[in-house]
């Protein structure tokens, strides 16, 4: 964003704006019509946890005056506090109109776009790395991207596409080579891989980029020293020029906060609704960053970022001896993996320190390392220890009102003294912890005894909690197992947590209290023995497992047929359409579009309670509030509110937490949602109220289908039964729910523009509401952020009630949800509850297999009943044949938000349920997992329980392809060898096969159409009723044009997906949106050929523009293509039919590592092998599969719902709900497809791969179970457990019971008050 300043400076109108606000701005109150419309820089969170509105911020350092520049979240920077900074948008960076910058043609052209919503916040994070280091290492690519997330790619071609910038970069093209891979082409056929060609990529020239404005350098030689106040509608930022006005502006306003990366205070501004009406910036204050070294310790002032911290730690590091550096390092390695690069660029170590968060990374470190805080008011300076009395607030040892934190001074640790931190979360990187510690010893010269000893946790308290007791109870003691079993049972006693906790998961924290202490206990031997000798360690030490470093995965197989016409982009990796467009950021999403003129902002209100009678509303306050226009009610719909059994908006009573009652417009949107928050609602409640599966208040629908029934006593078969329990999803599209309605000025009519997968849908669901004409209603799809489901039924809702309120206010409405409340209201995958009975031969033959399922439908049936009758139930068999089988089904009503469609659409949950079952059999027959799947497969033509015949010869093909490309029977035998040599770590492999069924079980579902238009100039406009949901259906629509009318993919363009344009469409869902269009495109197509055939014959020399003047001879130049659809049919009486037209099959093979004393896992190496028959896009298709993959693998294994016993969600943003980050990614993951399949039903017989993939993920889900087994197994425990998704760090480490698990049973919790007889959090 050139000269971005000077416009900021003449629209500073309200302090409390935030960056993004700016960006966004369509047009400011004091000058409508001066616009930004920086759109690039989207907004997805809110609360810097995503990275789609990083962008590039550069300032002067007044010190070493050299320009700076970082990477930040535009949602938590306040627009105030870029005084003297340039700000460089995705925009400024480069466009289509003028120059590509590298990084946005490579990541593009790498296939590192899908949706494309994330692709400019990565661009920047990746820009700003090369604006700091033009080469970059690994290491520094990937702490770049880190707080960057992505819901579609999977991140291994963003990553791809950032490795040709590094120093070292490992082969780009083809497939790496392990040690026991052999020969792979040979077996995978003579096809060519490609990924790119670095050499085709426009150089990197550092000298070319954007010079630091001269007007602000200028600004930086003269700063300004006088006081600078802003004033806002509630809020005044105050940003003095001289320490001395600080201090005198603290002492004036005492409860006024300093704010400097507003990582802290703007979240609680968001979230808790705190409002702090005088803010004082110190970011002008240059004696804030001042950093001294002294031989005895290292001070660093208190504005310092936490970026510069770490850069100012490993310096010292560099410099001193290992001795003197033991706080550092502990505080270098919780700084990699605190926040994100973003945050850590933002939020200063002060601010850090000063806001005293139970979960802090550095307080615990530095209360330990003996830190001590030097503070500055007008009465003078005086020093305070970091101590736990500071970190509890205590008032004898805490900051007086008018003091402020000047510098933090750090001393160097001595021989002797060693210095450890721990932390565990849900994931490695941008994660909370669950608990954290900070460890530091001190021996006397020369021995083991301890002379000093001090531990600090984090996460287990209210605040930083100090063992102190516990430590001076074992001065004097030596570090040997007697010190170590007392000093657990002492740490279990003085860090006491009750069960209902805030953060729950007391058992898991109360386990690692100890698990963290053997891990320093350890350590410490280590080091112990370098110091002493001789000194005897055990072995347990010398398998100690040290902390993991994560490594770039290499390129993936892209196969190409090296046959095929160079003419003919069919099957060839073409990026995808708006691959550019998406990183420059002139894609253009719904919110994008600029304001209409009279649009109104809708904000709903959603309720508070789960199960409860509407007593009063009293909205008198709200309707006070300047700019509110109206409230939206249910007596405001002059059609259908809904069904009977889900409403559009409540009456009379509400079924869940988030129940949507009723909306509030006004001219913005900040005061729409003043508004919400001074509604008086009076509820009644209601019982009983029930959240769980098992305890679910009335069932819905049951169903069974069976192959046979004979009872298991007389096949003469062993017999096991259990339980697996399969948590719910978030979708977690990057792009919230959105609409905007436009109200026309006669007949009523509607143009809606809405992020949906099913735009017709939307179009009835308005009609119906309204009570007009479909006819009247267009619905318009450009692009959608992501959907996986979330986006067919859902948007119809939004986009009724915003079509209300249109109508009753005559203005058009836009309706942008927050991540908070989309997440709070949408629902998402069906939690699942699975009880099975098997009955098997020893050999690992299942002779009869009985599973009764039952799923969380929430608090209405909504797609529950899809998911449970024709897709969970008819999809449990998955690859294996059994001759006795009864599968029962069950939907269950609960007092949650409705679930609904997700992407595999209970394949993924119901599936687990399978496997389990034959990884249970294998562990009572002593058999690894794969050959009891080996024994069950499908294998020759065959028919399913639903006797639909199939032939599974490439089901084998995948499986044996996968055994033999991950050399899995080596690599098992090497895990074992691993797990003989390592008790405290483990290694797990597995390998799972996968018959998915493709398509909805009717066939009027399968019907597409197409519109074609020939233009006269040459150039064809393809309209088809698919929608651009990241999944390239557009590409390739163009892709099958071009083919068609053998024309070059730039004669071809798409415009948009308009109910106008092709009516009556269905869903773009179950991977067949390619397929069915795709055949409409070609029918289309061959119809205008038919057309211009005899034209062609009298001049077969000609060009396409020639032939297209066959409009001059009368002949129609546009056809509507259209596609029946397969035949899809089932008869449920009977339970027999063909319900799917075909199958997708694949397999996957994945290894991990687990830690057994925190739970932690890493994903070493992922391989995949996919039919995909003769792909349309191969770059596209195996970027679906690797992204749904990812996916899979976070519904699996780090993506838990919470919710507290009140139903109200707590995991409601990126801070709480962990998706899979770019640290998640295997450190070797490849996919291949298989060559030489064929499927004649299908276009050019390609399959649809956008779901399949989704359950591939759960081989890195059997690989934990398996690394769990090999622990339990050693301990002497039974193998067989309970089977728990997600496969998160606490399930691990409760399952890997020991010792420090049996300490924390042991010692009893404290009893629980009255007053709090319910856990913190239910778990979904």
């Amino acid at each position: 964003m050139k000269n971005s300043h000077s416009y900021l400076a003449a629209i500073l109108l309200r302090a409390e704006w935030g960056l993004s606000v700016i960006l966004h701005l369509k047009g400011s109150p004091s000058s409508p019509g001066t616009l930004m419309r920086l759109t690039g820089t989207k907004y997805a969170c809110g609360r810097g946890g995503c990275g789609a509105c990083t962008v590039m911020v550069s300032k002067r350092d007044p010190t070493s005056q050299e320009i700076r520049h970082f990477s930040v979240t535009t949602c938590l920077v306040p627009i105030c506090s870029l005084y003297g900074a340039a700000v460089t948008t995705v925009e400024g960076v480069g466009s289509m109109k003028t120059r590509l910058h590298p990084v946005q043609e490579r990541i593009a052209k790498s296939h590192g776009t899908q949706c494309g919503f994330c692709t400019p916040g990565m661009v920047m994070s990746m820009y700003t790395l090369l604006r700091n280091h033009p080469q970059p290492s690994e290491e520094q690519l990937l702490e770049a991207l880190g707080g960057n997330l992505c819901r579609c790619t999977g991140y291994r071609p963003i990553l791809a596409s950032g490795k040709t910038f590094c120093l070292v970069s490992r082969g780009l093209r083809g497939h790496p080579q392990s040690k026991n891979d052999g020969d792979r082409r040979s077996s995978l056929g003579t096809q060519e891989s490609q990924l790119f060609v670095k050499e085709e990529f426009q150089p990197l020239d550092p000298t070319q980029e954007l010079i630091f404005p001269p007007e602000l350098l200028r600004m930086t030689e003269n700063p300004e020293k006088r006081t600078l106040t802003f004033h806002g509608e509630r809020v005044t930022w105050i940003s003095p020029g001289t320490f001395k006005d600080l201090l005198e502006l603290k002492a004036k306003h005492p409860e006024a906060p300093l704010i400097l990366g507003n990582t802290s205070l703007g979240p609680a501004m968001r979230s808790k609704g705190c409002l702090h009406p005088i803010l004082l910036s110190p970011a002008r204050i240059s004696e804030l960053n001042v950093v001294s070294k002294t031989n005895d310790g290292l001070t660093i002032g208190a504005g310092c970022s936490l970026a510069q911290v770490k850069d100012i730690l490993a310096e010292r590091v560099s410099e001193l001896p290992e001795e003197k550096t033991q706080t550092y390092r502990a505080l270098l390695k919780h700084l990699k993996s605190l926040a994100s690069q973003q945050i850590r660029n933002m939020a200063s170590l002060g601010g850090h320190i000063i806001s005293r968060h139970s979960y802090s990374d550095l307080n615990p470190i530095l209360a330990v390392g003996n830190a001590t805080l030097n503070l500055t008011s007008e009465e003078g300076t005086r020093r305070i220890p970091l101590s736990e009395h500071f970190l509890a607030g205590l008032a004898s040892a805490d900051l007086k009102p008018e003091e402020i934190l000047e510098s933090v001074y750090i001393p160097h640790s001595q021989k002797w003294e060693f210095v450890s931190a721990f932390r565990q979360a849900q994931c490695q990187q941008n994660a909370l912890p669950d608990v954290n510690a900070g460890m530091r010893v001190l021996f006397k010269e020369g021995t083991d005894i301890i002379e000093d000893l001090s531990i600090t946790y984090g996460g287990v308290g209210a605040a930083t909690v100090s063992a102190h007791k516990s430590c001076q109870q074992l001065l004097g003691r030596q570090w040997d197992e007697l010190m170590l079993d007392e000093a657990c049972r002492r740490l279990l006693d003085e860090v006491s947590l009750p069960g209902w906790a805030p953060g729950g998961r007391v058992e898991f924290k109360r386990t690692l209290v100890v698990s963290f202490f053997f891990k320093f206990y350890l350590q410490v031997l280590q080091e112990l023995k370098k110091l002493i000798k001789p000194f005897p360690v055990p072995v347990s030490a010398l398998a100690f497992m040290g902390s993991w470093q994560h490594k770039l995965p290499p390129s993936s197989l892209l196969f190409v047929d090296s046959h095929q016409p160079l003419q003919d982009p069919v099957g060839r990796p073409v990026m995808h359409l708006s691959g550019l467009k998406h990183a420059t950021g002139e894609a253009e999403f719904c919110d994008d579009i600029p304001m209409v003129d009279k649009e109104l902002c809708m904000a709903l209100v959603t309720s508070t309670r789960a199960y409860a009678k509407i007593i009063s509303i009293d909205l008198s306050e709200a309707l006070e509030i300047p700019g509110v226009v109206d409230v939206i009610t249910a007596k405001d719909i002059p059609g259908t509110n809904g069904t009977e059994d889900d409403k559009l908006l409540a009456v009379d009573e509400v079924l869940c937490v988030g129940q949507i009652i009723f909306a509030v417009v006004a001219e913005t949107d900040v005061q729409a949602k003043r508004a919400i928050e001074k509604i008086k609602i009076t509820y009644e409640e209601l019982e009983p109220i029930i959240f769980t599966i098992k305890v679910s208040r009335v069932p819905g629908l049951s169903y069974k289908v069976v192959e046979s029934e004979v009872p298991c006593k007389l096949l003469n078969v062993r017999l096991i039964q259990g339980e697996v329990h399969v948590g719910g999803q978030e979708h977690f599209y990057m792009e919230t729910q959105r609409v905007l309605v436009i109200p026309k000025t006669e007949d009523k009519e509607l143009d809606i523009y809405v992020s949906t997968q099913d735009p017709a849908h939307v179009q009835k669901t308005v009609s119906s509401t309204l009570n007009i004409p479909i006819n009247r209603i267009t619905c318009h799809v450009k692009r959608v952020g992501g959907g996986f489901g979330g986006k067919i039924g859902r948007p119809a809702v939004f986009g009724a009630i915003a079509a209300v309120g249109a109508l009753k206010t005559g203005h058009p409405i836009r309706l942008v949800l927050d991540r908070e409340d989309d997440m709070l209201i949408t629902g998402g995958r069906h939690p699942l509850f699975g009880k099975y009975k098997v009955g098997f031969m020893n050999n690992g033959r299942i002779k009869a297999l009985d599973i009764e399922c039952f799923i969380n439908g929430g608090c209405t049936l909504d797609d529950s009943e899809l998911s449970l009758w024709k897709f969970l139930i008819l999809k449990l068999e998955n690859a294996y044949k059994i001759r006795n089988l009864r599968f029962r089904g069950r939907a269950c009503l609960t007092n949650l938000p409705s679930n609904t469609a997700f992407r595999g659409f209970g394949f993924p949950q119901g599936t687990l349920v399978t496997e389990s079952c034959i990884t249970a059999v294998a562990a009572k027959c002593g058999l690894p997992p794969e050959k009891v799947r080996e024994k069950n497969m499908y294998r020759t033509v065959d028919k399913t329980i639903y006797k639909q015949a199939f032939n599974p010869e490439s089901l084998i093909r995948c499986w044996n392809e996968c055994l033999d490309a991950s050399s899995f029977h080596n690599r098992r035998k090497q895990v074992e060898e691993f797990n003989k040599k390592n008790y405290w770590k483990k290694r797990g492999i597995a390998v799972i096969p996968m018959k998915f069924s493709v398509g909805f079980a009717a066939t009027s579902y399968h019907q597409a159409a197409a519109l074609v238009h020939i233009y006269t100039d040459g150039s064809v406009l393809v309209t088809h009723g698919g929608n651009e949901l990241g999944q390239g259906i557009h590409t390739k629509m163009l892709q099958v044009a071009s083919r068609e009318l053998k024309i070059p993919m730039s004669h071809l363009h798409i415009c948009e997906t308009s109910t106008a344009m092709v009516p009556n469409t269905i869903a773009t869902a179950a991977s067949v949106g390619a397929d069915i269009n795709g055949k409409a495109v070609q029918n289309a197509c061959q119809i205008l050929l038919k057309r211009l055939e005899p034209i062609i014959k009298k001049n077969p020399e000609g060009t396409w523009e020639e032939w297209v003047t066959a409009f001059e001879q009368r002949i129609s130049l546009s056809a509507t293509g259209y596609f029946r659809g397969y035949k899809a049919f089932m008869d449920w009486e009977k339970g027999e039919g063909d319900p799917f037209p075909y199958y997708v099959y694949g397999a996957a093979c994945s290894e991990v590592e687990i830690d057994c004393l925190t739970g932690a896992h890493k994903k070493i190496r992922t391989d995949i092998v996919m039919d995909a028959c003769c792909s349309l896009n191969p770059a596209i298709d195996i970027g679906q599969i690797e992204g749904a993959f990812i996916q899979g693998m976070g519904l699996y294994t780090t993506e838990e719902l919470k919710y507290s016993p009140e139903g109200v969600l707590y995991s409601r943003g990126p801070d709480e709900y962990k998706i899979p980050t770019i640290s998640d990614v295997p450190e070797e993951f490849n996919v291949s497809l298989l060559p030489s399949s064929q499927t004649p039903l299908t276009i050019y017989s390609s399959k649809g791969l956008g779901e399949s993939g989704m359950f591939l993920g759960s081989s890195v889900f059997f690989a934990i179970t398996d690394a769990v087994a090999a622990a339990r197994k050693e301990r002497d425990i039974a193998e067989d457990f309970t089977v728990k998704s997600p496969a998160t760090p606490e399930w691990v480490r409760m399952a890997c019971a020991d010792r420090f698990t049996e300490m924390v049973y042991i010692c009893p919790l404290p009893l629980e008050p009255p007053s709090h007889p319910t856990p913190w959090a239910i778990f979904k």
